[in-house]
């Protein structure tokens, strides 16, 4: 609670902002550019200087309705991974195996708990910045709930070393293929270049975030739950042994899931196809059988539904913007006064027009499509690097993900962990000023230097 004020349920939240979106339908003048197809990223990009106005789609109320499962329907593939991996650690936790590889761990880091958590934060920042992590993170939730009350952290923990994390390594990452490499890609810039620059304040931006997540664990600890359920205290050593394989095995899972995701650029499909033979193979290890798998299966897509419909609603807020012809409005609108500012300030600027265009469109890679082929041209006009534009684009966009309502991605977390968005706003939005002076100073310096 923040000062008294409680915010609505997240589902509320969401639906308000649809409302909203569908509002601004009235209100706004129906625009749009004109695409054409990049041939070096392959996706349809803006036309700079294209804006023109198109005639007045209102989205009515039947119309929003209609939207909600239009969403859900344009956010199916995630939809679907996390609901097939939900249930796979489902079915891995009902093995025993989540808390055999818990507490061996923390047997290991007796006395030193405190480092697990800058560990596991380093392990999701590093795949935020390799591969954009976050709607994978979700289905993690009960491996990561476990080994926070074994170590007696608030669960707000368990979402800042993870999705929090991720989204800081994202947002400072050096080669983010889903963020900087496709800004780099429509500013006709080299793959990786600026790379050193941005790899140094990717450790600061991380270093800072681990701190202040410790910080606050640190803080808020209370005794360790060290409970055990009751067939895991009468497990023999037979059990024992099926839980070290199955934990072998999610492992190994892991291992081939960033390997595909790296190195094959696997999409949802595949990674959901993965976690879907793991919780196959790890019911029948485990002992479980077939209809015990199948059972944990269903109680993890019961667990996990909620968390996983929330992607399809905030994809929904864009579906109605889309249809109401006013995403392009709202850019046009946002961009447009860059142009008679100083160089330095229009940097700035750009900054704060990416941090704000994240509200309405929550897909970095979909954002960076439709605002760098306007942004880069402004900047050759400024005389403004373009590096220093994509720098823009990554803090501005990227960070906005740590506070923004609309990423569904934040909102199924927090609801798969019980903490509410007033709690985490609360804990995230110091850090996120923070972040954003040091992209800031990062976005100044990088004019300074060249970059």
């Amino acid at each position: 609670m923040l000062n008294g004020f409680r915010f609505p349920h997240p589902l509320v939240l969401i639906v308000g902002f649809i409302i909203l979106a569908a509002a601004l339908s009235y209100v706004l003048p129906a625009g749009e550019f004109t695409r054409h197809l990049d041939a070096v990223t392959g996706r349809q990009v803006v036309v700079a200087g294209s804006y023109h106005a198109v005639p007045a789609t209102p989205v009515g109320p039947l119309d929003v309705l209609v939207d909600v499962p239009k969403g859900m329907a344009d956010a199916a593939a995630v939809v679907f991974l996390i609901f097939l991996a939900g249930g796979a650690f489902t079915v891995v936790d009902q093995t025993g195996a989540l808390r055999f590889g818990i507490d061996w761990l923390l047997r290991r880091a007796h006395g030193r708990e405190v480092l697990v958590i800058p560990l596991v934060g380093t392990l999701f920042a590093t795949m935020g910045a390799l591969e954009n992590m976050g709607e994978e993170i979700i289905p993690l939730v009960p491996v990561l709930l476990v080994l926070m009350r074994r170590l007696g952290y608030p669960t707000l923990t368990a979402v800042a070393a993870s999705v929090g994390a991720a989204f800081v390594g994202a947002s400072f990452s050096p080669i983010n293929p889903f963020q900087v490499g496709i800004a780099q890609k429509l500013a006709q810039l080299p793959l990786l270049s600026g790379g050193a620059y941005r790899m140094g304040f990717l450790l600061v931006a991380v270093g800072l975030w681990l701190w202040a997540t410790t910080r606050h664990a640190v803080r808020h600890r209370q005794a360790p739950d060290l409970s055990l359920d009751a067939n895991e205290a009468a497990a023999g050593p037979a059990t024992t042994s099926r839980s070290g394989l199955v934990l072998l095995l999610m492992l190994a899972a892991f291992g081939v899931f960033a390997y595909g995701v790296v190195q094959l650029h696997w999409e949802f499909e595949q990674m959901a196809a993965l976690f879907l033979g793991l919780g196959i193979v790890a019911g029948l290890v485990g002992g479980r059988g077939l209809t015990g798998t199948a059972e944990g299966f269903i109680a993890g897509f019961r667990d996990i539904a909620f968390s996983a419909l929330l992607i399809g609603f905030a994809r929904a807020i864009f579906v109605v913007l889309e249809q109401g012809h006013i995403v392009d409005t709202i850019v046009h609108g946002l961009a447009e006064p860059l142009g008679h500012l100083p160089v330095a300030l229009a940097s700035l600027g750009m900054m704060g027009v990416q941090t704000l265009l994240h509200v309405p469109v929550p897909s970095g890679s979909g954002q960076a499509t439709l605002t760098m082929p306007l942004l880069v041209p402004l900047s050759d006009i400024l005389g403004l690097s373009r590096q220093v534009t994509v720098l823009a684009f990554q803090y501005g966009a990227g960070l906005c993900e740590l506070i923004t309502p609309t990423n569904g991605t934040l909102m199924a977390m927090l609801a798969a962990t019980g903490v509410r968005f007033e709690q985490w706003i609360k804990f995230a939005a110091p850090l996120w000023a923070a972040l954003f002076a040091l992209g800031a100073v990062a976005v100044v310096v990088g004019i300074a230097a060249g970059v």
